[in-house]
Parts: structure tokens; C-alpha cells; sequence
């Protein structure tokens, strides 16, 4: 990446002085997006490597409780070994003092009955212990098991979204400039529309155009039925003071999702289980409500693509 950059730099420096003004704009967008590209890949980068580091502790701190058990079998298995030691010399001692007198020779035996006793505890303590070390072993190389298999699907749901970002944004490629973005943040697809590009001034009916944009995208979402959907609409801190049966910006950026959501399943492939309306009024800007250019920024409708997570809770869930 940072070749191809190093490569469109040298480029636009060459080009400044032969080529067009118009074509030294195009370099210079292109070297704006490469670079936007690259933090993009940063960013995944950094989440997904906090997540590796998360479970390599996890297996740090089991293979310690792993080392700190066969320790403590080691020595439960030295005292059984001292007992055994102690046990036979009694043993000798109780043959030598066969000859003693009865009362003599029964105190012994209590002893020796008592001594037998408790090396009998030790070892079923031993056996017990033995027992527990060998299920947290199977327990650790089950749960490093698990950890790759989480650690497999994460690369496979970031890949899968970074597949779906460049699918809709090649089916929305005519968009581009007029009011339509496309973006990766956090493992999520997020496409902005502004409202120049779907509605009319204080209408939630879709224009042709943002129609045609609408359909586009559906054509995509309906090959990919194992995302969530949720469609936001937003309008800037103007108060709506429409007539009718709207009483707010509220009730007119929720209409003005819900209408994108039937637009949506105008496409029999989309499943409407995936699909979620939201209304946010003006209460979640991106830009200031000062000037009319953030004003216009504001009045937008954002589609937002989460992969569904079930596989990954699971694992999570069994770690």
C-alpha cells in the first residue's frame, strides 16, 4: 500500500507540470483515498490484534494454572512417596516387635492401622488430584481450540464485510458526488445518503433517482441475507412545520427510513428479518447545523451493515 502510495506521489509531481488541471485533481484524489484506505486498514488492524492479545492472555493465564497444578501434583506425589517410605519401615518395626507383649503389639497395630489409613487418603487425594489435572488439560487444549476457531471467523466476517463495502460500492459507483458515501468502520458498512439524492424539501417520498440508487443497493443486500440491515433517518435542527399527519422531525425521519425499508423489499431476495427502521430526527449530526452545506450533510439517511455475530458469541460464551 504505502508503495502504490509512494508510486501516485511521484506521479502527481510529474503530472504537475505536463499533464492538465483536471487531471492532476483526479492524482491527487485518488493519493486522498488511498491514504483514507490505509487508516481504514489500521484501524481493522489494531482491533483485531487487541482481540488476539485478549486471548493470548486468556491462554497465558491457563497454562500458568496448568503449571501451578502439576506442581502441586508433584508434591502431593513426593509426601505419598515419604509415606510409603515411612509406612514400610513401620511395617519392618511392627515385624520386629512381633515377639513384644500384647498390649505392645496392639498399639502398634492401632498405629500402623491409623498410618495405613491415611496413606489410603493420600492416594485417593493423589488419584483425585491426578483426576483434575487431567481434566484441565483437555479443558485448555479445548479452549485453544476454540480461540483459533473465534480468531478464524473474525478474519472471515471482516473479510466478508470488506467484499460487501466493494460490492456496493462498485453497484453504487454512478452515485458517486452526488450525496452518496460508502465506508468500513469497526467491522461495519456504513452508506450515507443525502436527502438531495432520495427526497424532496419535507417529503418521505423516493425520487427516481434515489430510487434507482435504493434498488441498487437492494440487488446486493438480497445476495447477502446474513447481514443485519438498519436504516437511520436523520434531518438537520430545522423544526418541521409541515401540515398533516407529521408533528415533527421525529415522525419525518422515521418515515423517511421506513419508506427505504419498502423500498427494500420491493427485492423478494431480501428477507425482511434482517431489516430495522430508525428515527433519529436531528439529534445525530455529522456536520454543524451553522451553514447550509452542514445543514445538507445532516439531512441524510444512513444504511449501517452489521455481520450477525451468533457463531462468535457462541465461542465467546464457551471460552
Amino acid at each position: 500500500m504505502i508503495k502504490r502510495i509512494a508510486i501516485l506521489i511521484c506521479i502527481g509531481t510529474f503530472a504537475t507540470s505536463c499533464v492538465s488541471s483536471k487531471v492532476h485533481k483526479e492524482l491527487e484524489g485518488k493519493y486522498s483515498r488511498l491514504k483514507r484506505d490505509n487508516r481504514k486498514l489500521q484501524d481493522t488492524y489494531k482491533v483485531l490484534q487487541k482481540t488476539s492479545d485478549a486471548d493470548k492472555l486468556a491462554l497465558d493465564q491457563l497454562n500458568k494454572e496448568y503449571e501451578k497444578t502439576r506442581a502441586e501434583r508433584d508434591e502431593l506425589r513426593t509426601k505419598y512417596d515419604a509415606l510409603s517410605t515411612n509406612y514400610e519401615n513401620l511395617k519392618n518395626s511392627y515385624d520386629a516387635l512381633g515377639e513384644n507383649s500384647a498390649a505392645a503389639l496392639n498399639a502398634n497395630n492401632k498405629r500402623n492401622r491409623e498410618l495405613l489409613s491415611q496413606l489410603e487418603d493420600k492416594e485417593r487425594t493423589l488419584a483425585a488430584e491426578r483426576n483434575r489435572l487431567e481434566k484441565l488439560q483437555r479443558d485448555l487444549e479445548s479452549r485453544s481450540k476454540r480461540v483459533d476457531e473465534l480468531e478464524g471467523l473474525i478474519a472471515a466476517k471482516d473479510a466478508k464485510m470488506q467484499a460487501l463495502k466493494s460490492a456496493i460500492s462498485k453497484a453504487l459507483r454512478n452515485f458517486e458526488g452526488k450525496g452518496l458515501t460508502v465506508e468500513e468502520r469497526n467491522g461495519k458498512v456504513y452508506i450515507s445518503m443525502e436527502n438531495k439524492l432520495l427526497f424532496a424539501s419535507g417529503s418521505w417520498a423516493v425520487g427516481t433517482q434515489g430510487r434507482q440508487a435504493v434498488k441498487q443497493l437492494g440487488s446486493v443486500l438480497g445476495e447477502n441475507n446474513d447481514i443485519a440491515v438498519l436504516i437511520e433517518g436523520h434531518t438537520d435542527n430545522v423544526p418541521y412545520t409541515g401540515n398533516g399527519q407529521l408533528k415533527g422531525n421525529w415522525d419525518l425521519s422515521t418515515k423517511r427510513a421506513t419508506a427505504i425499508v419498502n423500498l427494500l423489499l420491493e427485492n423478494p431476495q431480501i428477507d425482511a428479518q434482517n431489516l430495522t427502521a430508525a428515527g433519529r430526527g436531528e439529534f445525530s449530526p455529522v456536520a454543524s447545523n451553522e451553514t447550509s452545506t452542514g445543514k445538507a450533510k445532516n439531512r441524510r439517511i444512513e444504511v449501517i451493515l452489521t455481520p450477525k455475530l451468533d457463531e462468535i458469541s457462541k465461542l465467546l460464551n464457551d471460552i
